[in-house]
């Protein structure tokens, strides 16, 4: 039944853009790569997704930023970052070196600042895909109400499309009513793809200080705790929708994986399973091959959405 590793055709295609292997790193928990090259090859990933960048830079929320949660973490950094200048001089020019695909996530205050960010962005050749965070939990404006609002989705996707010249994915928040609204409004405006899930909104309290875990009260709940639900929206989105969809949520090993690329994913996000183990990503790619050759699987197309 199983066949030779060198059979297994990993490779993914994410409107027109060829990975190598479904397999990148979920924004804000890789930089963009260059905390973790001591450790990573990153031309083994199938794409390097970046942290959120702005066209001006963020200062981010007050510390403390994160708290451990059981089966996952609660963090509420506040898409800091250095803005588009610097991350174009030092982050584009790094990633330089390796063969693999580049996402950048883009996030924004306003229509007008993701606008201008994507605009900056546009002729800038590392740049393979932008994915546009309009779906984080612990910013105060901007991003949260673009997320959990079909018209202000599909106003601000509309937008971004008029300008982008790279495909955009649209990173969509779990925390509505029906996720599957949320997916129509940034297809039917344009989106090439979609990525999910983000954090969902949470909160922890340090009964011992009789205070609230991290400053800005609430954060953004990620690692294995979520996964159910990702998994679950996942499926639903890739019913809902015929754009491509990149599963992340919770995902720690192949198995993980496996289970988002069964749902209907194309590609998957490694998260907050780096902080942990920061050889997870190739150990992922690793273990996505074995399974396939035992089970004697040429390719995903074969397994991709077949829990029906």
């Amino acid at each position: 039944m199983g066949i030779d590793r060198s059979m297994v055709d990993l490779s993914v295609n994410i409107c027109g853009v060829e990975m190598k292997n479904p397999v990148t790193v979920a924004s804000g928990t890789f930089g963009s790569g260059m905390e973790y090259g001591d450790f990573v090859d990153l031309s083994l990933l199938g794409a390097v997704t970046t942290k959120g960048v702005a066209i001006t830079p963020w200062e981010g929320n007050p510390t403390p930023r994160i708290a451990e949660t059981y089966g996952g973490m609660i963090n509420a950094i506040g898409l800091q970052n250095p803005g588009m200048d610097t991350f174009i001089e030092r982050d584009l020019t790094f990633l330089e070196k390796y063969d693999t695909k580049v996402i950048v996530n883009v996030c924004g205050h306003s229509t007008v600042e993701y606008v201008e960010a994507v605009e900056r962005l546009s002729d800038e050749k590392r740049v393979d895909l932008l994915e546009i965070n309009v779906s984080c939990p612990n910013v105060k404006e901007g991003g949260i109400a673009f997320g959990v609002d079909p018209k202000a989705l599909y106003d601000i996707t509309a937008e971004i499309k008029k300008k982008a010249k790279q495909p955009v994915i649209m990173k969509l928040s779990p925390n509505v009513t029906d996720i599957t609204e949320m997916a129509r409004a940034a297809v039917s405006a344009g989106a090439d793809a979609l990525s999910l899930i983000n954090t969902i909104t949470g909160m922890k309290i340090d009964i011992r200080r009789r205070d609230f875990a991290v400053a800005n009260r609430t954060g953004g709940l990620s690692g294995p705790a979520v996964k159910p639900v990702a998994v679950r929206m996942v499926y639903q989105v890739c019913k809902a929708v015929d754009v491509p969809v990149i599963g992340m949520g919770g995902i720690a090993n192949a198995e993980d994986a496996i289970e988002f690329i069964m749902a209907g994913a194309t590609a998957v996000s490694v998260g907050t399973a780096n902080f942990n183990d920061p050889y997870t990503t190739v150990k992922v790619i690793d273990g996505i091959r074995d399974f396939m050759a035992e089970q004697g699987i040429k390719n995903l197309d074969e397994i991709r959405g077949c829990v029906g």
